[in-house]
């Protein structure tokens, strides 16, 4: 098995599929770094929304990418010398992240940032693309999804529990939108990896996900 001689293990996924909670507390427990790869285009769209950045000005949006002034401090984001963690996890960011990752020199921007986040002892890094275009010879793959009902109840939740107002008629369809749009996309579209482990926790605590992801980890670290 050819491997990164640094660890990395990916979890993609669809929106609201639980990925970020599974990769960041397997991170936790296995001492690695964690890199929530969405959050970089989230963390692109509000400073395009901000700066009243065209959604089709490509080369705009590049340019904000390549010089994004972001920092990760324990379970806090930062953008420039602000605390943006609630704020980027807005519906109207998420969409925006959405579409502005369709483009290929966004993407091809935060690639090399998202390198960067390989370091010592390890990195578990979850995000779309992180399997297939990222870290193709990760680790372990994991591909991280659930029903879009479940996703959709997950999602609920998690608004109205950082005090935003919420629709669940509006984020099913959001999210069904989403998806094809990730799916369908010309450049890294959502889909498992190749040799990627394939966890559905429509019905899964996050308890038992990560579990279930550390075994497969404890299975590919006997074999290297």
């Amino acid at each position: 098995m050819q491997t990164y001689t640094i660890p990395v293990i990916t979890i993609d996924g669809p929106t609201a599929s639980g990925k970020g909670t599974v990769a960041h507390r397997v991170a936790l427990h296995l001492g690695f770094h964690y890199l929530d790869s969405g959050a970089l285009y989230r963390l692109t769209a509000l400073s395009a929304l901000r700066h009243n950045v065209a959604l089709n000005d490509e080369h705009a949006l590049a340019k904000l990418a390549e010089k994004l002034p972001c920092k990760f401090l324990g379970d806090e984001i930062w953008l420039a010398n602000e605390n943006v963690s609630n704020a980027i996890r807005a519906e109207e960011v998420g969409n925006t992240a959405s579409k502005i990752a369709a483009l290929p020199t966004v993407r091809h921007a935060l690639a090399s940032l998202q390198h960067g986040f390989r370091a010592a002892p390890g990195l578990v890094a979850d995000g779309r693309d992180m399997g297939t275009v990222i870290f193709p010879r990760a680790t372990l793959k994991v591909f991280l999804t659930a029903s879009v009902e479940a996703r959709a109840q997950r999602r609920y939740k998690q608004l109205i529990e950082k005090g935003f107002s919420a629709s669940m008629e509006n984020l099913l369809k959001d999210l069904r939108e989403r998806d094809a749009r990730d799916s369908n996309r010309a450049v890294a579209p959502l889909k498992p990896a190749e040799g990627a482990h394939f966890l559905d926790t429509s019905d899964m605590t996050a308890d038992q996900a990560v579990e279930q992801v550390l075994q497969w980890y404890a299975a590919v670290k006997k074999q290297m």
